[in-house]
């Protein structure tokens, strides 16, 4: 049996590397290496998939978060709500840009924003909404965009975990990520849609928004030398969309072969009474970018460190919730209790989740951990 990882990327390169090999030679004999035609090619294709009127890429999917946020046009002492429990940058862009993350609680099954915590949290200083679709399954749209229009607020949608999800809205069924204002994603090679490097977009319908973050990523210019408003340098390398403009071809399939190493793992573990599996919503495609357990009676620790002796990687996300991080001491004027995402902090275990994942790779992995409870 090949050594089990918790991303293979090696395996699936071999797989599509005539395709992809390809694709790189064009962009090195066409010799253009930035805004090349691979760019724009990829552009089109992303927005056909999605369904949304104006893909714009970006560097990477914290640059796409930012660009996102610099479009609404907020000012300092905005506050913006998201989640405790996620990766940095969803917050960190926040900070960056002098305005004031407001963090509220998870679901402790979906490991999504709550729509009550979050209406709580509104004050007369809220702009806007991040919803963050954790590990490939979508935060609740439908309440959140309720609350949202309700109270006049924007919506950017965190779509870095679960590009291809479909989520039921309004009795239509719509890509995470073109739901609200804007969504954002990121193509680190380890996402569901990944290249060999750094990589990002933006998705709106709305032709306003598109315009300012076509101006944003491109030094606040529409025209070369003319610059209209102050922005960044936050481009999509050739190369990159031309692997990705491959990859997006087997996106779908990629996202299959994750939900049936899903499937093996929830019916290892289904039942269980220390272990639960991802809670999947019925408003929600779960694309698994990431397959994460639940591991109560304070056995979460102990289960690693099993797996790593066996040789089996496993991957906490996320060990401290943001609120209780040193760096963002300074947005909380008293510490928050969250008590979600404090639990989920010490019971989450992810384990290995790639289109790659044989079923004699899966059974090793899923005896193993039946092992460790006996």
């Amino acid at each position: 049996m090949e050594q089990i990882k918790m991303v293979d990327l090696q395996t699936q390169y071999q797989r599509l590397r005539p395709e992809i090999d390809e694709a790189m030679s064009e962009v090195v004999a066409q010799t253009a290496f930035i805004n090349g035609p691979a760019v724009k090619t990829f552009q089109a294709h992303l927005e056909t998939y999605l369904n949304v009127k104006h893909v714009i890429p970006c560097a990477n999917g914290t640059d796409a978060l930012q660009v996102a946020l610099m479009a609404l046009g907020l000012k300092e002492g905005d506050e913006v709500i998201t989640s405790t429990f996620t990766f940095i940058a969803t917050v960190e862009v926040i900070a960056l840009l002098g305005l004031k993350p407001v963090l509220v609680d998870v679901d402790p099954d979906t490991f999504t924003l709550i729509p009550e915590a979050v209406e709580q949290a509104i004050t007369s200083q809220t702009k806007a909404i991040i919803p963050v679709h954790l590990f490939g399954q979508g935060a609740n749209m439908n309440q959140l965009m309720a609350i949202a229009q309700k109270y006049e607020l924007k919506v950017v949608e965190d779509t870095a975990q679960a590009i291809g999800s479909n989520y039921h809205y309004n009795n239509t069924t719509q890509k995470l990520g073109t739901i609200g204002d804007i969504g954002s994603t990121s193509f680190f090679p380890s996402k569901n849609l990944g290249c060999f490097g750094d990589g990002g977009a933006c998705f709106t319908n709305n032709d306003e928004l598109a315009a300012q973050m076509r101006m944003i990523v491109n030094h606040g210019s529409r025209k070369k030398y003319f610059h209209k408003i102050i922005g960044v340098n936050s481009r999509l390398d050739t190369l990159q969309a031309a692997i990705l403009n491959v990859k997006l071809q087997h996106l779908d399939d990629f996202n299959s072969r994750r939900q049936k190493a899903a499937d093996y793992y929830d019916g290892a573990f289904r039942g269980h009474r220390s272990i639960q599996i991802p809670v999947r919503m019925p408003d929600s495609d779960h694309t698994f970018h990431q397959y994460t357990l639940r591991v109560k009676d304070g056995k979460r620790d102990d289960l690693q460190n099993y797996l790593k002796e066996k040789g089996i990687p496993s991957m906490v996300y996320y060990p401290v919730p943001l609120h209780q991080q040193e760096a963002f001491e300074p947005f909380m004027e008293e510490a928050p209790i969250l008590p979600n995402a404090e639990l989920l902090s010490k019971e989450v275990l992810s384990l290995p989740m790639h289109t790659e994942l044989s079923n004699t790779q899966l059974t090793c992995i899923t005896d193993a951990i039946l092992a460790f409870f006996e």
